[in-house]
């Protein structure tokens, strides 16, 4: 769906919840609270209601996000009586009662919100409808609710799983994450970055920056190493000695480096040859935790050749060809081909990253406040829309995947039901081929 990109200023007094503690570096609340910071002087009052273990960590939380913070009535432990004490009490608030609406990004705190007579946007990346369809029901009640003003997805992948259980289209947005300008503002040459982590500035790099674990298919850029011996593969973001590490210990040219902060991360994707999101279907199939990473407006803003997996979420943003390379899902030798192409064809590389840093422009935080600020003004102003009852076929729907997920449950002890169709894939084009439009769409 379109969004107006002309500056709004809304007239309106937004409390904006979160459930868990901060500061904080998971890539949820970066989201989140940077969403809120950009948005909140669009408003004329906003708060942020969060749980804080004392006054001092109130005070912080309020200069990160730069607005008075509402400590929450809830105990930092365990997280689920957390989130269930942050929508119980939130209720209660004289921020509540004083609020035009809330901003949240959980289902039960919206729920409550409702019940007790608030209006609610929801922003959030997950497809819940089809990776939980137990609750599909309950969601499909609960966003057509009157007072819930829109459902914020970060991809049309995650929006039309809700269009298709049969939530009106003008309650449902796909807005996309961001990046923040700053933390790429002094780009330096990758031959002097590299010399800056202690690389020969000759070396080829790849580089991959964020959670090293299962779940992001490093094991495939592992494999990939063990074939381009004499390209040095650079994975940022290690907690400490976990499986990957353990996969990855021997590997001469594979190198792991901790959990670094925003400022020195920019130096490590600046020494980057090829940015990396590794081309598996892991994440968002089988965990379904991953839905465009946020990685990826990161190194579009970054002016380094972006290599990636052909994923319905991914193909979103990136483009075959045109702003990225896009390799088979779960194929090594794709992955190779690709990372081939792109560290021996200069021009090729160039012309990738620089067409990736143009689109990045739209991929700021402050673009995405400005685009939510006009969905709201719009929301804020309609006729409730009517959502009529479900058919037959819907319902029988229903019952046929939440026994499937039931399943999927006691067999594999995952909540997530990975989703029911392939990915199709283009693979990656040479630097003769050119560029090749990507089948299938996102």
């Amino acid at each position: 769906m379109p969004v107006p990109t002309l500056p709004v200023s809304l007239a309106v007094k937004i409390l904006f919840t979160f459930e868990n503690p901060l500061p904080s570096a998971e890539a949820d609340a970066e989201v989140f609270v940077t969403t809120a910071r950009h948005l909140a002087p669009r408003t004329s009052q906003s708060w942020l209601h969060v749980p804080a273990s004392d006054d001092a960590n109130c005070d912080a939380v309020a200069a990160l996000a730069r607005m008075p913070v509402v400590r929450a009535c809830a105990p930092l432990r365990p997280a689920v009586l957390r989130h269930l004490c942050c929508g119980l009490t939130l209720v209660f608030r004289r921020e509540f009662r004083h609020a035009d609406l809330v901003y949240t990004r959980n289902l039960w705190v919206a729920w409550l919100t409702v019940r007790f007579g608030q209006r609610v946007i929801f922003d959030h990346y997950r497809p819940w409808p089809d990776q939980i369809p137990p609750l599909r029901l309950w969601i499909y009640h609960l966003i057509c609710h009157r007072r819930f003003l829109a459902n914020l997805s970060h991809s049309e992948y995650t929006r039309n799983k809700y269009l298709d259980i049969g939530i009106p289209g003008d309650k449902l947005h796909c807005v996309r994450n961001g990046f923040d300008l700053k933390r790429l503002a002094a780009p330096v040459p990758p031959e002097i970055a590299k010399r800056h982590i202690g690389i020969e500035g000759d070396k080829k790099t790849v580089v991959y920056t964020g959670r090293i674990n299962r779940k992001k298919g490093l094991e495939l850029a592992i494999e990939a190493a063990k074939r381009l011996p004499d390209h040095l593969f650079i994975l940022v973001g290690s907690h400490g000695n976990g499986a990957i590490e353990a996969i990855a210990k021997g590997v001469a040219n594979i190198r792991i480096v901790p959990w670094q902060s925003p400022e020195a991360l920019a130096g490590y994707i600046f020494a980057a040859d090829v940015l990396l999101i590794p081309p598996s279907s892991k994440p968002l199939a089988e965990f379904g935790s991953t839905v465009l990473p946020l990685k990826l407006y990161l190194y579009m803003g970054s002016g380094r050749p972006i290599l990636a997996g052909d994923t319905p979420d991914v193909r979103e943003v990136l483009e075959n060809g045109r702003n990225a390379l896009l390799c088979r899902p779960d194929s090594v030798e794709s992955l190779v081909a690709g990372i081939g192409a792109l560290t021996s064809d200069t021009a090729l590389a160039q012309r990738l990253a620089a067409t990736a840093l143009a689109d990045s422009r739209e991929f700021t935080w402050s673009a995405r406040a400005r685009k939510i600020a006009a969905i709201l003004e719009s929301r804020l102003g309609a006729v409730p829309t009517e959502c009529g009852p479900w058919s037959r076929e819907q319902f029988r729907a229903w019952v046929r995947q939440s026994q499937q997920w039931a399943i999927h449950l006691v067999r594999k002890r995952s909540w997530v039901l990975p989703p029911r169709a392939p990915f199709a894939a283009t693979g990656v084009p040479s630097a003769r081929q050119g560029p090749q439009r990507p089948s299938g769409s996102g």
